[in-house]
């Protein structure tokens, strides 16, 4: 089945933790074991797995990020958020999580998060999980 989440983000960049919404939808499908493909169909957000128990790292990653790729970089492309689809390439469109015993393969801090680029705005994430065959 393919769930979606609708995410209302607040600001330009932001990284927005949506773990425990994820665990929520793997609990509604009843599969013991798989994979969990988490995805964004846009082209200026992104999905990425990283720590969810200090909030500097969700600072630092959008700080280097903007570094990296400032808003203002004489870019071509003439809507104004070319920063934004540079980011979120970067970042990447989707993850794959492991499902075992019914639950998230996570390491002890990790999360997953919607990466925001060209917000504030109403993101969709979508969710589909495959089962094991037994």
């Amino acid at each position: 089945m393919l769930k979606r989440l609708e995410i209302k983000t607040s600001a330009r960049n932001q990284l927005v933790d949506i773990t425990s919404s994820v665990r929520s939808f793997l609990k509604s499908e009843d599969v013991s074991s798989g994979v969990l493909v988490v995805y964004v169909p846009h082209t200026t957000c992104g999905i990425t797995i990283n720590e969810n128990a200090d909030p500097a790292v969700k600072e630092d990653i959008l700080s280097f990020l903007e570094k990296l790729v400032p808003v203002s970089g004489g870019y071509r492309h003439a809507e104004g958020n070319s920063d934004a689809h540079i980011k979120s390439s970067m970042i990447g469109s989707s993850v794959t999580v492991l499902v075992e015993s019914g639950s998230l393969v996570l390491g002890t801090w990790q999360g997953v998060y919607l990466a925001e680029f060209d917000g504030p705005r109403k993101r969709s994430v979508l969710l589909k999980v495959v089962a094991d065959q037994s």
